[in-house]
């Protein structure tokens, strides 16, 4: 049974992408998703062969198991680097805001503490962060926003949701944000964070699968079979 994935977000893009462009995205993650599938039929089989006591076997399919689980996380980097220059270049955000359409939750995490580093480094105030309103993934729940809230609230800075509830302000310099400022002026031609379509775009099943190239809470039954077999051969086999 394949292992679907889920893009976060209303939308992969902020803007109207060029087809080409969409089909270069979707194209990576699908290649990370058939990656994902080749490794839980390696686990999968893993466990079964040392089930029936053949440990060669276990271990050489844990091992290819455990390649493909590098290709995964290759083409999943290969994504989010794709849809970060996509909506983040130059022209389509303001100098204050960060896009993170299109990311998986532990992709967005990490881009995002980069972003809050080198911000506050360069003695800038605050952010405007867009995550997307969750219309179109499952259950319409917004999956990037908690995960920005708790790494605000572990690296100690306040922050709002604004009035497009699609984003959030945050405060970089230590302050309180009672009320958030008014949105900033978007460069033309970009859609903000409001997770609605735009033209000629077709909105996109949101399968179910994890974020990013940790993909800690859905990869768990995988690292089970991987930990069980490990402990058959005497090894620690860690994807």
């Amino acid at each position: 049974m394949a292992i679907p994935l889920e893009r976060i977000g209303g939308r992969a893009f902020n803007h109207s992408a060029a087809e080409d462009a969409e089909a270069e995205y979707d194209r990576l993650r699908d290649l990370a998703r058939k990656e994902a599938d080749r490794k839980k039929s390696c686990f999968d089989r893993a466990h079964e062969a040392y089930e029936r006591g053949d440990g060669a076997e276990a271990k050489a399919l844990s091992d290819e198991g455990k390649r493909h689980q590098k290709q995964q996380d290759a083409y999943n980097k290969q994504a989010s680097d794709f849809i970060f220059r996509e909506n983040n270049a130059p022209g389509r955000v303001a100098e204050d805001t960060i896009d993170l359409h299109g990311q998986f939750v532990e992709e967005a995490e990490d881009i995002l503490e980069a972003r809050i580093r080198d911000a506050q480094g360069r003695g800038q105030t605050h952010l405007h962060v867009i995550v997307g309103k969750g219309n179109h993934s499952s259950g319409r729940v917004q999956k990037i926003k908690p995960r920005v809230e708790q790494l605000c609230q572990e690296m100690g800075l306040d922050y709002a949701t604004e009035e497009n509830e699609g984003r959030m302000y945050v405060d970089l310099s230590g302050g309180r944000v009672n009320v958030p400022p008014p949105l900033p002026q978007q460069p033309s031609g970009h859609y903000g964070g409001g997770g609605g379509g735009y033209p000629g775009q077709q909105h996109h099943q949101q399968p179910q699968y994890g974020g990013g190239h940790q993909q800690q809470q859905q990869q768990q039954p995988e690292d089970d079979i991987v930990k069980a077999v490990g402990r058959c051969l005497g090894c620690c086999v860690v994807m």
